[in-house]
């Protein structure tokens, strides 16, 4: 395990590898297979807020608040197993994406808008 000090996202990521490790569960966590997981894990995300009103989902039940911070962490975890087996800088490509969003959605054409780029 790595320092507690290192950067966030590589000391989670070194976590997780580690933890694949220790059960032998490398042999699983190819990037087919941990998409596949992800996507399980957003289902069940989903799940928790399937019947709830807007209003509801913005004020999210109390009781349910451990259950939503499970699975918003079982995204993230597979998220960053994902970019760790790709090869991902999941940092940069996050600074990237914006980047590319914010030339795509000029605040000039989409302020208050829901219209796809494509349609502005």
């Amino acid at each position: 395990m790595k320092d507690i000090t290192t950067n966030p996202i590589e000391r989670l990521q070194s976590d997780m590898a580690e933890f694949a490790k220790e059960r032998n569960w490398e042999q699983f966590h190819n990037p087919k297979n941990l998409v596949m997981a992800l996507s399980g894990e957003v289902g069940e995300l989903a799940e928790l807020f399937q019947w709830l009103t807007p209003e509801q989902a913005e004020n999210f039940p109390a009781e349910k608040r451990q259950a939503l911070e499970h699975e918003l962490a079982d995204v993230q975890l597979y998220l960053l197993r994902i970019a760790d087996r790709c090869g991902v800088d999941l940092i940069a490509a996050c600074d990237e994406k914006i980047a590319h969003n914010r030339a795509k959605y000029p605040v000039d054409k989409c302020y208050g808008s829901t219209k796809k780029y494509t349609e502005l």
